[in-house]
């Protein structure tokens, strides 16, 4: 019988990119010479997700994940829950561009997969979106007015893309949020509304090892701070299994702040053998990359890139 993650576990490796509200300042080229500040829709109409394609199709990469949002009001597709809940007019915060289904009809001509990244705390940072969703700083527990509420803007994403999207990467999720699986399972409703064989994987923190954490989850989300851990065999208590760190370098040393950054902590040759011992036990394995706003990669980054793929 198939298993949802067959599809996953096929693409063996894949991409992983924050294109969030800090991108309005970062700089827009991979030369990092050019910056400038814009609005929200000036930065996501100006991303090309052609070349974002393109390079994933050279470095031979079988899927990308790509970020919705992260903490602030900003999303980077049109959703009328999100403003009806919120008040925002279109175009005020989640952006008039559709960059996620551009994304879509990039990639896969390549036959590059698409899956998204979410969260379970929502807008909680904006002083708009925090309040209307009802989950702001300092974060504690969330309520089922609060999860249905966020749920209602997964919902209308994941019923607008069907199986474009193959599925999604949930953040935030934690236990001293107070989740737990009848709070999850209703995200898991919403991702299925649209698509009955999109996966989904819920964060519910860095463990020394890939581990176990829900019932819900189809692969294990499997953050981690290096390309180190090893599978024992394709599943972790019926879970694929499924490892995603920053191949950047943390600017201060500490583990946790690499995601996204510029650098490379391991080597082209190191990171092509590690991927491939992965997968011949059965893993995946997703590489985090710096992303800058146009849609290009840094090249030491993307070298690596290359390398596993070869």
């Amino acid at each position: 019988m198939a298993d949802l993650t067959d599809r996953l576990y096929e693409k063996k490796w894949g991409v992983f990119t924050h294109f969030l509200s800090e991108c309005q300042n970062k700089p827009g080229d991979a030369s990092c010479t050019v910056t400038k500040e814009t609005s929200w829709n000036d930065c996501v109409n100006g991303f090309d997700a052609a070349l974002l394609a393109r390079q994933l199709k050279e470095a031979g990469a079988g899927y990308l994940f790509f970020t919705v949002m992260q903490g602030t009001r900003y999303l980077c597709a049109p959703n009328a829950a999100y403003n009806e809940i919120t008040g925002f007019k279109p175009g005020e915060a989640a952006s008039d561009r559709d960059l996620i289904n551009d994304l879509y009809e990039a990639l896969n001509p390549y036959g590059i997969d698409l899956y998204l990244y979410y969260t379970g705390d929502g807008p909680h940072m904006d002083p708009v979106g925090g309040p209307a969703f009802g989950f702001t700083e300092p974060r504690t527990g969330v309520t089922y007015e609060f999860i249905n509420k966020w749920a209602a803007v997964l919902r209308e994403y994941c019923v607008r893309y069907g199986d474009k999207v193959k599925g999604w990467w949930i953040d935030g999720c934690y236990t001293f949020f107070d989740y737990d699986d009848d709070k999850l399972k209703i995200y898991k409703d919403a991702v299925r509304a649209g698509n009955e064989r999109a996966v989904v994987a819920f964060n519910g923190g860095v463990f020394d090892k890939v581990a176990y954490y829900c019932i819900h989850d189809d692969f294990l989300c499997g953050e981690m701070n290096d390309f180190v851990d090893m599978p024992g065999s394709r599943f972790l208590k019926g879970k694929q299994w499924h490892l995603l760190a920053p191949i950047g370098v943390s600017p201060d040393e500490t583990a946790w702040n690499a995601w996204c950054k510029p650098g490379v902590k391991r080597s082209g040759a190191y990171m092509r053998e590690y991927v491939r011992k992965v997968n011949e036990k059965g893993g995946v394995v997703t590489v985090d990359v710096c992303l800058m706003r146009d849609g290009s990669f840094l090249t030491d980054q993307f070298e690596v890139l290359k390398e596993i793929g070869r």
